[in-house]
Order: structure tokens, then sequence, then C-alpha cells
């Protein structure tokens, strides 16, 4: 049966099972759902709703009939009349696609009204859906970038996610004896380009396809010489987190004929794209080759399809995928696969932390089924296990406060997203305790990202939501935070004889503005170089860890010159994103239910051999350090 005989017998069952006074207009497969359009959709019970995705096995939606919607401009208009002037609109949202409206308000209580009642009379009203949402504290230019994208190409957008629907509603038939095999395209045994290929008789997805931004040429971009690989066979793209050696490749697939949806939380979604942008300015100017530029980063934004933690989605015919909270960064997931009718699951971890950090909630490690577990080892060595958090933060703050005595200043090259964040956390408490009294100034995409953080308070932890939202408290909007807004800016802080503290992009100073910064002030040994997350090897920052006196670096006209190294140079790792040997361990002990298989990726290749012994003496499971280039056969 094809994809539209199957929509066709969907059709019929909803229009001889719809309440009576139904007025539906079109049913069609758009992604992963069934969409029914109708004129009234409020006629349409819950329960009706549930039995036909029972029905049919398929997510369904009910959505207005675009020729209902008020035009936005008058709807606007008319919700401005009806919430109380004192629920502080900010701003109204339009998704043409599903019908539904986003308000965004300071006091989003009132919008909603009493037991619901202000939402009913604006749905009569304006036929939209509203979604009252609260009215993000900082304002990110690429959460609106994103959303006016998304409307500005909207009929682009919903044939795209037809054609997708067609594509994963095809008809396929299973074996019993149906072979899975996942070949690891990158990422394996090393830190960086991570790239999984999962193929089944009937499909072929990605999840993640990343870059090595410490490697130049064919060393920073995954495997796609790999014989059983081909970009026009991919079903589907699942990205786990926004983190280049996981996301960054992603734009370049379309430039090589891809042309299929991209699986991710809508965290992931803005922060990668804010990423990805940063990466090619970089390597731009930087005279660098990059494998795609800001159409192809748009057409991606257009081809995403964002889905919610615990959700299950259809991703490909007899692939269903359900994301789940990895702790790492903010959006950050844990990507388990269903294939088949109860075939074959498979989780992989992408990059997790199985502890609650002062942002984010630990991973989850409990699933329905799991046969094999692909887990990260960035720290997976018997030895790598990471400093107590709080002694860390503790002696993070006093090498802070003595640079600052010394008139010193302090560079912290720091990735953007997560790290960047929970660093802000851990100063502007040291800054209120009266640790220290200097400005810490965030440079490189920092500000921007750490917006996109409060666009998204429901990914936060339980505690910092209720800090910023029942106490008031938003630590990210602290005085002590200065944004640097211009290069200007930037050699102001350089020259000025007042003692700083610099947040900076990127964290293993492969680019941006911490080269920048070093290259100026690391020959005064007043200052001091912090480093908080992992430097990849043949980094400059992993250089400088390495105590070397003297770092090469490029000036603008394409020479060498060398840097004398004279300022502290300090390493705290308890600051990290990734689990250590001891929270990976753990992670096993209490995963539900322990699989068959585990294999282990996303480190040295030392540290993935070394995990991966210890999981076989521990749970006399079979496990695996897969290489690069490898096709292991799952079933």
């Amino acid at each position: 049966m094809s994809a539209e005989d199957i929509l066709n017998e969907i059709k019929n069952h909803v229009m001889k099972t719809a309440p009576g006074n139904a007025a539906i207009t079109d049913v069609q497969f758009e992604g992963p759902e069934v969409v029914i359009y109708a004129k009234n959709p409020e006629i349409f019970s819950n329960t009706f709703v549930r039995e036909l995705a029972k029905l049919f096995r398929k997510r369904i939606a009910i959505r207005p009939d675009p020729s209902v919607l008020m035009e936005p401009e008058i709807a606007k208009k008319k919700i401005l009349e009806i919430i109380p002037d004192d629920a502080e609109i900010t701003n109204c949202i339009f998704d043409a696609n599903t019908g539904e409206i986003i308000i965004e308000s300071k006091k989003p209580g009132l919008v909603i009204g009493k037991e619901g009642s202000t939402l009913e009379e604006l749905k009569k009203e304006i036929k939209w859906a509203p979604k009252p949402v609260r009215t993000p504290p900082i304002s990110s230019e690429t959460v609106n970038a994103i959303r006016a994208t998304l409307y500005r190409e909207r009929m682009d957008v919903k044939e795209i996610l037809r054609r997708v629907g067609k594509v994963i509603h095809r008809d396929v038939k299973l074996r019993e004896d149906s072979w899975i095999r996942m070949s690891f395209l990158g990422g394996a045994r090393e830190v960086g380009r991570t790239c999984n290929y999962l193929q089944t008789p009937e499909s072929r997805i990605l999840i993640d396809c990343g870059i090595n931004v410490a490697m130049d040429g064919d060393r920073a971009f995954p495997h796609f010489d790999a014989p059983e690989f081909a970009v026009e066979e991919i079903d589907a793209v699942v990205v786990t987190h926004a983190h280049l050696d996981h996301c960054g490749f992603v734009p370049g697939l379309f430039r090589y004929g891809y042309d299929g949806p991209i699986y991710c939380s809508k965290p992931t979604r803005d922060l990668m794209t804010l990423l990805q942008k940063d990466y090619i300015d970089i390597a731009e100017k930087e005279g660098k080759v990059v494998p795609y530029s800001s159409k192809d980063i748009k057409k991606c934004v257009k081809h995403i399809i964002p889905i919610d933690y615990g959700v299950t989605t259809d991703v490909a015919p007899a692939i269903k995928l359900t994301m789940h909270n990895a702790g790492h960064i903010l959006g950050s997931a844990i990507a388990h696969c269903h294939i088949g009718d109860g075939l074959y699951n498979i989780a992989y971890t992408g990059d997790i932390k199985f502890e609650a950090s002062r942002l984010l909630e630990p991973a989850v490690c409990n699933f329905p089924r799991l046969e094999t577990l692909i887990i990260e080892s960035t720290y997976g060595a018997y030895d790598d296990v990471l400093p107590d958090k709080g002694e860390t933060e503790q002696n993070f703050l006093k090498v802070i406060a003595e640079t600052i005595k010394r008139k010193g200043k302090i560079i912290i090259p720091v990735f953007g997203i997560g790290r960047a964040q929970e660093l802000m956390l851990v100063l502007e408490e040291g800054y209120n305790q009266g640790i220290f009294n200097a400005p810490v100034y965030l440079d490189g995409m920092i500000w921007e990202a750490t917006a996109i953080h409060t666009a998204y308070p429901e990914y936060l932890s339980k505690n910092m939501r209720n800090r910023i939202f029942h106490e008031g408290d938003n630590p990210f909007l602290s005085e002590v935070f200065k944004k640097v807004r211009n290069t200007n800016n930037r050699r102001n802080i350089i020259d000025s004889d007042e003692p700083c503290i610099i947040l900076t992009t990127s964290g293993m100073l492969s680019g941006g503005p911490s080269v920048e910064y070093f290259k100026s002030l690391a020959h005064d040994e007043r200052n001091a170089i912090v480093f908080v997350g992992y430097q990849s090897e043949g980094t400059m920052g992993r250089k400088i860890q390495r105590g070397w006196n003297e770092i090469p670096v490029m000036n603008r006209n394409g020479k060498s010159r060398a840097v004398k190294v004279n300022l502290s140079v300090h390493t705290f790792e308890g600051f990290s994103g990734h689990s250590d040997r001891r929270q990976l361990i753990k992670y096993l002990r209490k995963l539900k239910p322990m699989p068959d298989r585990i294999l282990t990726v996303h480190g040295e290749s030392s540290k993935c051999i070394d995990l991966a012994s210890a999981a076989y003496k521990l749970f006399k499971k079979e496990t695996r350090a897969p290489m690069n280039l490898d096709a292991v056969r799952l079933k």
C-alpha cells in the first residue's frame, strides 16, 4: 500500500467517524503527523483524537482551516482588546502552518484568564489557537530571525512537511530476520565530527553530523566516503545537541543533495543556528574553507521538525524517535530509536551529564525497551575522576579574586552554550558574596546564547525556574555582566588598566575573540587564563595547558609569530558538561533496562577502550569501542 493509499484510508475513516457537524476540509500527512483541517476544530474531542491515533498508530493533529483564521493584524488588535493591559503583552507570533499564535506577555496568567476563560474567548473570536508564554527577559535576535523566516517561508515549510510525510508513511514490509546496522562515520575513538549512520532494510538515518574545528581538510568532516553511505538515501537527520562537533556539518548536507527533515529540540534548533553562523563567519575571516553558506543554514532551518522531550515521533519508515533530557546543555537529548514493531531499540546518549547542575536536570536513564546503548566516553578512562563541583567553584573564585587583587585580567575561553551560562551563575554568586569586585565581560556569542536560554525556561532545572519566576531573581540580568558589542569595545577592555574577567568564545582558542584576547594579554604576568572545558588535541588551548612558553599564532597578513606566555595558566575540570568515569559507570548501573550491547564512542581511543573494558567486567554484556568506518551489525 502506497502512502497515498494509506492517507485515503485515514481520510475515509475520519469522514465516517467525525462528529456530524464537522466541517472537515482536508486531511494530509505533514511530517510525522496526520493533520485534519476543519472549519470548526473545537468540536473534536480528545477522545476522538486518541482513538484515531491508536487505530492508525500515528500522531494526529486537529488544526483550523486557513480560511477561517482571522488576518494576523486584525487578530492582534482583537487580542489587545480582549486581554487586559495589565498582562503587558510584548509580542504576538503567528504560525500559519499550525494555526497557533504565541502570545508573549510579562503576566501570562492574565492571558489565560480564570480557568482558561480568556483563552476560550480568544479562540472563538480569532480562530487561532493561542499559546501564552512569558516574555523572555533578554530578547534573542536568533529566535526572532528563525520565527520570521518560518513565517515568511511558510508555504515552503508546508510543502516540505507534506513531502516528508509521504516518505515517513510509505508502506514497508518488515521481515522477522531484518538486519540493523550502525556505521560510525566520525566521533569513534575521537572527539569531534560525530556522525552515526543507522541503517535498516527500510530506512537510513544520520544521528548527529558534526565537524572537528581543531582539524583542517578531510579530518575536519565525517567520512562521507564510506562505501555504505549515500546522501540521497538518507530519510532523516537527528541532532542530539547544538555543539559543532555534533551539528556543525548539518547545513552542508543540503549543499550535497539532502532535502529531508532534521529532528531536534527547539533550543537545539536555535542554538545550532547561532553556532553554525558563527562558525562560517570565523572560518571566512581566517581564510578557511567552509562547507556551506548562510543560505544552506536557512534551508536547514526550514527543514527542522522540532520535537519535545518524551514525545515519540515517526522519523522514517519503521523507525520511531523519542528524545530525552541528556543534562549536557540546553535542549541536549538522548536519542532513543524504536525500530519496527518491537523489533529493536537503540539509545545514543550524545553528550551526557548524570548529575544535576545549576542549569539543568541530570540525564534520563530509564527507557521502555533497550537492546543497544551507544555512550560517550570523553572522560571514560579509569583515572578520569572530576573534582568535586563545590570545591572546584571555590578554587575557581579564589583564582579570580587573586588575579583581580594584583590588577590582572582573567581570560576564560568557554563554549558559548552551556558552560558559559554555568560560569555566569558561579560568577554572579561570587560577586554577590563580595569575593571579587570587577566587571565580567561577555564576548563572542555568549550574550545571544544566554538570550536563547531565557526563551526556553521549561528546559532549565526546577531550581533555576523557581528562582527566575517565583523569586523574581534572574541571575543572567545581574549588573556584573557587561556585553562586548564590537571590536572597539574589545580593544578598550584590553588597553584598560582596570582588572576584569572576560568570558569569551571559542572554548579551545580555535578562533574567535578568545584568540585576540590571548594574543594581547598573554605577555603580562599579572593576567591569567582559566580553562574550564575540554581542550582537543592539536588546539591552541591544549598547547597552553601543556606549558608551552611560546605559542605560534597567525597575523592578519597570514604570517606566523610567536606569542610569549607569561600569564598564569589554570585548569578547572569540575565544570565539565560531561560525565566523568564515576558518573558514566553510575549511569550504566542505573540504566533500565540493561541493554545486551554497549558501544563506547566520543572519546580519545584509550578512554573508549577503557570504558568498554570496564563495562564488560562489571555487567558481563557485549561491549565494543568501534573505530571510524566500522559498521557494527546490531541485529
